[in-house]
C-alpha cells in the first residue's frame, strides 16, 4: 500500500515535472555493466560494481562510475550496505546539461528486500546518497574548471520483479525482468525539481551456472537538470555481466 501511494505520487510530481521543462533533447544509450559480490563469511559480503556507458550508440562518452561497498546479510532476505561511488559525468547530446566533465564522490547506505509469491521474486532496494557534486566556475584566464564540490542528498528507490523462463535440473536458466527505480532530491534548496530521475527496465537474463550471469536489458531514462530548464529522454541498452562467489566456503571446504 505505502509502495503504490510513493509510486503514484512519484508519477504525478514526474508529470508536473515535463510540462514545466523547457527543453528536451534524446539520447540513444549504450551502457556496458559489472556487479560482482563476494562473500567473505555467511554475513558479510564485499561488493564490486562498475559501468561504463555510452550517448547515441558509441559516438560520445556519457558516464563511467565504480562502486564498492561492504553488505551484511541479516538474512538472507535483508541486506544492508554502506559504499562509495565515484562518477565522471561528460559533455553529450544536442542539449548538454554540463559544460565540461562533472566528478561526483557518492557516501552512501542502503537496504535491499527480497520475497518470493511462487516463482516471482521481488526485490526492493532503498539507497540513500550522500552527493558530492563538482562545481564548475570560470578561472582567471575565463576558461571553466572544477572549483568546489555542493553537498547534495538524493534518494533512491528500486522495485524489480524476477519471473524464470526456462529451467535446466529444477534451477533458472532464463529468466526475464520488469521494475522501475525512481532519484528523489532531498532537501536541496537549488533544485526545482522533486523527481531527479526515473528508470524504467524491462529485459531478459542468463545464468549460465551459480557464479556468473548476464542480463540484457532496455531502460527507458529520463533525467531532470537542477533548475528544471532541461529534460533528458534517453532510450537505452545496458549489457550488464554479474558474478557472485563465495569465498567463505570455498575455504572452508
Amino acid at each position: 500500500m505505502i509502495r503504490s501511494i510513493f509510486l503514484t505520487g512519484v508519477m504525478v510530481l514526474g508529470l508536473v515535472q515535463n510540462s514545466n521543462a523547457q527543453s528536451k533533447s534524446n539520447n540513444n544509450d549504450v551502457w556496458f555493466h559489472y556487479a560482482g559480490k563476494n562473500m567473505l563469511s555467511k554475513k558479510l559480503s564485499l561488493t564490486l560494481e562498475g559501468s561504463v556507458r555510452f550517448a547515441n550508440g558509441l559516438k560520445e562518452k556519457q558516464q563511467w562510475f565504480v562502486r564498492p561497498s561492504v553488505d551484511y546479510h541479516f538474512a538472507k532476505s535483508l541486506v544492508m550496505s554502506v559504499g562509495y561511488t565515484y562518477y565522471d559525468t561528460y559533455v553529450y547530446g544536442e542539449i548538454p546539461m554540463n559544460k565540461i566533465t562533472i566528478p561526483e564522490h557518492h557516501v552512501w547506505w542502503q537496504t535491499t528486500f527480497v520475497h518470493n509469491k511462487k516463482e516471482l521474486k521481488f526485490t526492493h532496494r532503498l539507497r540513500d546518497e550522500n552527493r558530492f557534486v563538482g562545481i564548475a566556475t570560470q578561472n582567471n584566464q575565463g576558461k571553466l574548471e572544477i572549483s568546489n564540490y555542493e553537498y547534495r542528498n538524493r534518494l533512491r528507490y528500486m522495485f524489480l520483479l524476477n519471473h524464470p523462463l526456462l529451467k535446466k535440473d529444477e534451477k533458472t536458466k532464463v529468466f526475464a525482468v520488469l521494475g522501475d527505480e525512481v532519484f528523489v532530491n532531498i532537501g536541496v534548496k537549488e533544485a526545482k525539481t522533486v523527481i531527479q530521475q526515473n528508470r524504467i527496465i524491462g529485459g531478459f537474463g542468463y545464468n549460465f551456472d551459480a557464479h556468473h550471469q548476464i542480463q540484457l536489458n532496455y531502460i527507458h531514462q529520463n533525467i531532470w537538470n537542477l533548475k528544471n530548464t532541461i529534460q533528458e529522454n534517453n532510450p537505452t541498452i545496458r549489457i550488464s555481466y554479474i558474478t557472485n562467489f563465495d569465498w567463505f566456503e570455498e575455504k572452508l571446504n
